[in-house]
């Protein structure tokens, strides 16, 4: 799995038109599920997500979670996040789970994250066509990688 996290001042996303979540200063959090991902590559990921010191405290050091600022959280499935791009300039898709797979993985992340941080998250809508906006502040942008934990 691979998550690539944004600490934003405001986050949303859109379908046909209407807003169907949205969240002031917190965490949008795209995530990206593969083939052969596992609940302790998930486990692994919204601990990480939960505890990510990426906000900064009172001397402007980036010290405190989204917890500690009272933040809020916004997750959406990007299956393009497991694109190859070693071959040609097309992208290939393969290692993208296929939706048995990534669908229980992506809403047990929602609610393990949830249950870390005691607040709700605000989701997207699994393969719809949705139109995320977010004003990343910092900007501050991480790429986490359950297969690349050293």
């Amino acid at each position: 799995m691979r998550l690539v996290i944004q600490r934003v001042k405001e986050a949303s996303v859109t379908i046909d038109g209407k807003t169907v979540s949205a969240i002031g200063q917190g965490l949008f959090i795209l995530i990206g599920v593969e083939n052969g991902d596992t609940e302790a590559d998930m486990e692994w990921l919204a601990a990480k997500a939960a505890g990510l010191r990426i906000f900064n405290d009172e001397d402007g050091v980036m010290n405190r979670n989204v917890v500690d600022v009272d933040g809020q959280l916004l997750a959406v499935s990007q299956f393009t996040l497991t694109a190859s791009t070693k071959k040609g300039n097309r992208p290939s898709y393969m290692r993208a789970a296929g939706h048995e797979l990534a669908v229980p993985l992506y809403e047990k992340f929602c609610a393990r994250l949830s249950e870390l941080t005691s607040r709700p998250v605000q989701k997207g809508v699994f393969g719809a066509d949705m139109q995320c906006a977010l004003v990343n502040d910092g900007p501050v942008t991480i790429i986490i990688d359950s297969r690349i934990k050293e």
